[in-house]
């Protein structure tokens, strides 16, 4: 599916590593693979790999990690190349996906703070357009499906209609809605919805923040005030998996501005390549948790390293 193009130049690696297997088994039962032997396959590797929107250091070090799985690899007479070759390009990759990553069951862990009294506060992060009004009305069905009635805080008090969209999510997903007017404290919303979900008995409060970018030193001192006054579980990166290096360098400022717990990205099942969640994990050396495959409210998968490699080569 994604980064099939990498197929492509694997393929012709395999074909040159068998055709070297068949002429030294005239003197032997194995063939050593050499530094010779890898050279030309992984800097065709790195520019494919550039090409999918891998970002060229995050490119780089699959490369050199990759070299050395290879180098002094002995593959036997009649083995499966494709599938030894394969195997290898399989592991470096699950391994940087595996960077930060564990199994979290926000469910379990807003129903135990619940027994303590507290909601699970998770507050998202952003720029306009990457999908993080849906990415927070398909977490808050996701917690409605699991017996939580989830409170929606609409702290971005910024964006013209922002309000106007969350509200219409919560309704639809059954979420408790707490918004502000135009222009009010964006903290003051989300310690009204907090404070809202402990004397009602709600487990989950999910806080919406204004889009922003760096050159907004207001919006950022904004973010951080939200950050300091919701003393969130977590705080959400979502990023968009068609914006390429872009996303990178979103990932990256968020993280050095409040810290990034993890990452939600969204339109996955749109992307042609996939370089981009293989660079924002290795960038901020935080993990992807779900990915966005569509519109519909369900439509938010668990990432698991293994599971997305074999979709990445498909």
């Amino acid at each position: 599916m994604v980064l099939k193009r990498l197929r492509k130049v694997l393929q012709g690696f395999v074909e040159k590593v068998e055709r070297v297997v068949q002429k030294a088994a005239e003197k032997a039962t194995t063939k050593t693979i050499s530094e010779k032997d890898v050279d030309e396959f992984l800097q065709d590797l790195l520019m494919e790999l550039i090409e999918s929107d891998v970002a060229f250091e995050t490119a780089e070090k699959l490369v050199e990690e990759l070299r050395k799985r290879l180098v002094g690899l002995q593959v036997p007479r009649g083995a499966d190349t494709r599938k030894i070759l394969e195997g290898k390009v399989h592991e470096a990759l699950v391994e940087l996906l595996k960077t930060g990553w564990r199994h979290i069951d926000l469910v379990s862990e807003a129903k135990e703070k619940c027994r303590r009294g507290e909601p699970l506060v998770i507050v998202f992060l952003g720029v306009n357009g990457v999908g993080k009004t849906t990415t927070i009305a398909k977490f808050a069905y996701m917690f409605k499906k699991a017996g939580l009635t989830p409170v929606i805080a609409a702290a971005d008090t910024f964006r013209a209609g922002a309000q106007e969209q969350l509200r219409l999510h919560a309704e639809r997903v059954g979420a408790v809605f707490v918004g502000g007017r135009y222009g009010a404290d964006p903290a003051s919303v989300a310690y009204d919805a907090i404070q809202m979900a402990k004397s009602r008995g709600y487990c989950v409060v999910l806080v919406d923040t204004a889009g922003r970018m760096h050159t907004d030193i207001d919006l950022m001192e904004e973010l951080r005030k939200i950050v300091r006054v919701a003393k969130p579980d977590y705080k959400v990166l979502v990023v968009d998996a068609l914006t390429g290096n872009d996303a990178v360098e979103q990932a990256k400022f968020f993280d050095e501005a409040v810290g990034v717990d993890f990452v939600v990205l969204t339109k996955f099942d749109a992307d042609a390549k996939g370089g981009t969640a293989i660079s924002v994990v290795d960038a901020i050396k935080k993990p992807i948790l779900f990915l966005g495959v569509g519109q519909r409210y369900e439509d938010l998968e668990p990432m698991e390293p293994e599971k997305l490699v074999a979709k990445l080569l498909s």
